[in-house]
């Protein structure tokens, strides 16, 4: 288990005790990192609460990534609560209309597709920026993000989020050249299909679940916990010479050609 002994950090994007921002959350929490939540809608407010009372959260707030003065906001708090100081950013916030996850990427709304690249992939831009400061303070830090192989391949039914995702790995690279000479540190997990909240609004998500336990080399399914130890890897000190990479937790199915 990596050390978090007195490090802060931030968790965008728990929704449920199944998230794999909440696997990574309590990898985190387990390692001795103290840790503040942010949710999105009264819908889920109480769950998160209830998770983040379990590791003895000092700070739970609604965020709502697609306005700048509302992540202002948060790391305002996050800043009170911690200091002035962040050492972990985890962000694992994606949304796309569930009509543009079925049917032909063709057919997507012009304002649909950019409420997915804004949600999906801009939002980590805009908290990076506003956790480099807090980041610097503490001497660098470590952001991680969470992506999905339908941003380099077309994946029938992953639609616009594929795009948003392809958004998200360029962020990641540019992120990490910027924010890399104050020794902050931006990578990305890419894993295979997960039984989340989110992962429900996929058409066919049972069959991307069963292409790639048939065709993957380890021949299995990936859970949570697999992506929360690979994530817990990258925000850790052992990836201290890790930045702008890709982490694949999904059975080796992105290094299959069929």
């Amino acid at each position: 288990m990596p050390g978090f002994e007195g490090k802060r950090g931030l968790v965008l994007g728990v929704a449920n005790k199944r998230s794999i921002a909440w696997a990574i959350a309590r990898r985190l929490a387990e390692g001795g990192a103290q840790l503040a939540f942010t949710y999105q809608g009264e819908r889920i407010e109480q769950g998160v609460r209830d998770l983040a009372a379990t590791v003895s959260s000092p700070l739970v707030t609604e965020c709502d990534v697609r306005s700048d003065d509302d992540v202002a906001r948060v790391f305002g708090e996050v800043a009170e609560a911690f200091g002035g100081e962040l050492d972990l950013l985890v962000h694992s916030v994606a949304f796309a209309a569930a009509e543009d996850l079925e049917g032909r990427f063709t057919d997507t709304p012009r304002d649909r597709f950019w409420m997915a690249v804004d949600v999906s992939a801009y939002s980590l831009v805009a908290c990076a920026r506003a956790a480099e400061p807090l980041m610097e303070a503490a001497g660098g830090g470590a952001i991680l993000t969470m992506t999905y192989l339908g941003g380099e391949r077309a994946v029938p039914h992953y639609n616009v989020m594929g795009v948003a995702k392809a958004t998200l790995d360029a962020s990641v690279r540019y992120l990490a050249w910027d924010l890399g000479q104050k020794n902050i540190r931006v990578n990305a997990v890419s894993a295979g299909p997960v039984r989340t909240l989110a992962a429900r609004s996929i058409a066919g998500f049972p069959t991307m679940e069963s292409i790639v336990e048939e065709r993957s080399p380890l021949h299995r399914h990936v859970s949570a916990d697999d992506v929360g130890g690979a994530a817990a890897y990258l925000l850790g000190d052992d990836a201290a010479n890790l930045t702008g990479t890709t982490l694949y937790v999904d059975s080796g199915y992105h290094a299959m050609g069929m």
